[in-house]
């Protein structure tokens, strides 16, 4: 007889293998091309889908399998488009979606055409089987994440959002498992901070640079930039960061609440947090325990004995749900202090932190599945430090969740990477879980 979580995992493999050699670089997207492919998969098996393409070469795909309609509709959402990928340096060309010693390789095997893969696969699963659904299962494959949603799922909740309406949707972030105290806590995000990106510029004297000005606006810039880029800002302690930290040192020696307290107290410092939790669960910590802004890009003059009469920064800004774009903008001044005087300060874009219930059935079916496949481990409530489409959905009041469970464990800087790749094995355990989650919430 076949092992149906055997053949899951060979169908979602090829699948992912296939949407991987589609180039869907953002700029410029042709996210089209992998759109039709969802497309043609879904129709073989006689599911409604629709592609739509909003700008040339920008495609997006929504396929709805019914059900009986006694519960309203799950969502499982992806995004097709992937960041650039240069294939100098690279030991597999990005886009062969070969497979070397247990792994996928390609641009977009982690980010996240594997979620895309998965979600298709089952949906597919799902219709073969016949199965008596609660709700209708909906799919939604779409475009432009990488660069800001607003071909992809932007451009849906606009436009059609009759087809986005649902109970509750499932996303990409989350899934990391961590051990803690010899128990795995797996995350699954249930908000994410807001963005402000910032561009910081400055005019001064221009000239000869043999008589140094009186005001070089590169000198100026540059203590302002440095004055962020090392300031310490201020704890911000959220509900959700409490009950991750809470949730995974509740089997420790530690006492949760006196630690956190204390750790809260002391300014949360990395240190601290690395002492207490694996570093990846630290680093998401540190970041989730306060606002933050980076100087990425620095730009000014281009000849060396040139004054240039302005320069100009772009500072990337995440701030925590409580804050909107203002308060931010208020504590990254209060930070940088007198060094930002006479700065312009340009924000080119903006988008508010959105959180979702920590409390919802479907969260109990993704632990009761995470428990079954990995028994003793432990679903925790987090905050996505990035932006995801999820942002859209929680507009038009869809709760979102973002859980994509990865055992083993995959280094984070591999999704943006030089050889990007996924783990196999990874992908054949997110699937049984996810099955089961889905199975439970859709069939139960």
């Amino acid at each position: 007889m076949a092992d149906p979580a055997a053949e899951l995992f060979a169908e979602a493999r090829e699948h992912l293998a296939s949407l991987v050699r589609i180039d869907t670089s953002n700029p410029p997207g042709n996210e089209i091309s992998a759109a039709r492919y969802l497309e043609a998969a879904l129709r073989r098996e006689g599911i409604w889908c629709q592609v739509f393409e909003p700008a040339p070469g920008r495609g997006n795909m929504v396929a709805r399998l019914p059900g009986e309609g006694n519960r309203r509709p799950l969502l499982l959402m992806a995004h097709l488009d992937v960041v650039p990928a240069d294939p100098q340096g690279w030991t597999c060309p990005p886009f062969s979606g070969a497979v070397r010693e247990g792994e996928l390789w390609g641009r977009g095997a982690l980010d996240c055409k594997h979620i895309v893969a998965g979600w298709l696969t089952i949906l597919l699963r799902l219709k073969r089987l016949g199965a008596r659904l609660r709700r209708d299962v909906i799919l939604a494959a779409t475009a432009d994440e990488e660069c800001g949603g607003r071909w992809g799922t932007g451009w849906l909740a606009d436009h059609r959002p009759d087809l986005m309406a649902a109970e509750v949707a499932l996303n990409e972030g989350g899934g990391a498992a961590y051990v803690v105290g010899g128990r795995r806590v797996f995350t699954c995000d249930t908000g994410e901070k807001g963005v402000c990106w910032l561009r910081l510029s400055a005019g001064g004297e221009g000239g000869h640079a043999s008589v140094p000005p009186r005001d070089n606006p590169v000198v100026r810039l540059a203590s302002a930039v440095s004055c962020l880029g090392q300031a310490d800002f201020p704890v911000h302690l959220t509900p959700v960061v409490e009950r991750l930290f809470t949730a995974a040192l509740e089997h420790t020696p530690q006492a949760p609440a006196a630690t956190l307290q204390r750790v809260v107290q002391a300014g949360g410092r990395r240190e601290d947090l690395e002492a207490l939790f694996p570093r990846r669960l630290a680093g998401q910590l540190y970041a989730t325990l306060r606002n933050t802004a980076t100087p990425t890009v620095f730009q000014a003059g281009g000849k060396t004995n040139v004054v240039p009469a302005r320069a100009w920064a772009e500072v990337d800004g995440r701030f925590l749900p409580g804050f909107t774009v203002e308060s931010f903008l208020e504590e990254l001044r209060s930070q940088a202090g007198s060094q930002a005087a006479g700065l312009d300060w340009e924000v080119t874009m903006a988008a508010e932190p959105s959180e979702s219930s920590p409390a919802a059935p479907l969260l109990d079916c993704l632990a009761r599945a995470i428990e079954r496949h990995s028994p003793g481990s432990l679903l925790a409530p987090s905050l996505c430090v990035g932006m995801t489409d999820g942002r859209y959905l929680r507009r038009l009041g869809v709760p979102v969740y973002g859980f994509w469970p990865e055992l083993p464990h995959v280094p984070l800087e591999r999704a943006h990477g030089v050889d990007e790749r996924l783990p196999l094995d990874s992908l054949r355990f997110a699937l049984a879980v996810m099955w089961d989650a889905i199975a439970d919430f859709c069939l139960g």
